[in-house]
């Protein structure tokens, strides 16, 4: 049996998206009550080379994916669940050459829609960079057309 399967649902949750490999992101931790991904520094990210500080668009795939993805923590089985909604407020740049966090957690669960919340930090996750609002559409488990991608994540697929 899994030692944290949550955790290692989410490692290949992430391994199952192309634009999560393409920045870098990695699962940091992730538990029953929500879970962190890394965004780490490069030259890839930066929005404005004269100053080294991460462009937007990165912070917002970090706290999508975060947000999204914390909605592994709250089902018993993985469903696909697309982004309805997402709301981001920064609220100050990122140092530059420093990864940043993600976490995410999910606060209500219902029929139809996930509402998840959370917050991106560097070294201080009282001093947020942006704080993140999601809604999540749970399109069920035997969703057709995504049984490779579904198998990838519950470990019996490729």
């Amino acid at each position: 049996m899994a030692e944290n399967p949550i955790f290692e649902r989410a490692i290949r949750f992430l391994s199952a998206l192309r634009h999560c490999q393409v920045l870098g992101l990695r699962v940091h931790s992730a538990s029953n009550d929500g879970l962190t991904v890394v965004l780490p520094y490069s030259a890839k990210i930066v929005g404005n080379p004269q100053t080294g500080v991460i462009h937007g668009g990165a912070l917002t795939s970090l706290m999508d994916t975060a947000c999204g993805m914390s909605t592994l923590c709250v089902l018993p089985e993985f469903e696909v669940c697309p982004t309805l909604d997402l709301r981001i407020d920064y609220m100050h740049a990122a140092e530059p050459h420093k990864d940043v966090f993600g976490f995410a957690q999910c606060y209500r669960v219902t029929t139809d829609v996930i509402f998840a919340r959370g917050f991106a930090y560097q070294d201080d996750p009282d001093r947020p960079i942006a704080h993140a609002v999601g809604t999540f559409m749970r399109m069920g488990k035997g969703l057709k057309g995504t049984k490779g991608f579904g198998g990838v994540i519950k470990g019996d697929g490729q």
